[in-house]
């Protein structure tokens, strides 16, 4: 198979045969046998499990303003500081935005359901 990688005839065949692979063990039991290896490998994480994940947390991708956990400003240099904003306003505070924005108290009314 891997000799025909190239072939995009062979692709679909060489999908079926990885998935089939994959399957056999959960992500959890494929992070075990992978880490620590030299396989360039990343388990797909939940947005609620991405934050907590060891490699994110060694490299601070997310960080907490206002009690709200969201990705942290990138590209980060060492000698050019980040700032960060705040993580949004209150629904009171969008609505005053939209309408700043244009957006009508009818389009408003609509999208949130109101009579």
């Amino acid at each position: 198979m891997l000799e025909q990688q190239a072939d995009p005839t062979t692709w679909p065949e060489g999908k079926e045969r990885l998935a089939a692979v994959f399957k056999t063990k959960t992500r959890d039991e494929w992070c075990e046998l992978l880490e620590g290896t030299d396989t360039c490998f990343a388990p797909v994480l939940a947005l609620w499990e991405a934050p907590e994940h060891p490699h994110n947390v060694s490299r601070q991708t997310f960080v907490g303003v206002d009690g709200v956990v969201q990705p942290a400003p990138a590209p980060r240099f060492s000698r050019t500081p980040t700032s960060l904003h705040s993580p949004g306003r209150s629904g009171d505070e969008a609505l005053e935005f939209l309408e700043e924005w244009g957006v009508s108290r009818e389009e408003l009314d609509d999208l949130s359901g109101a009579d």
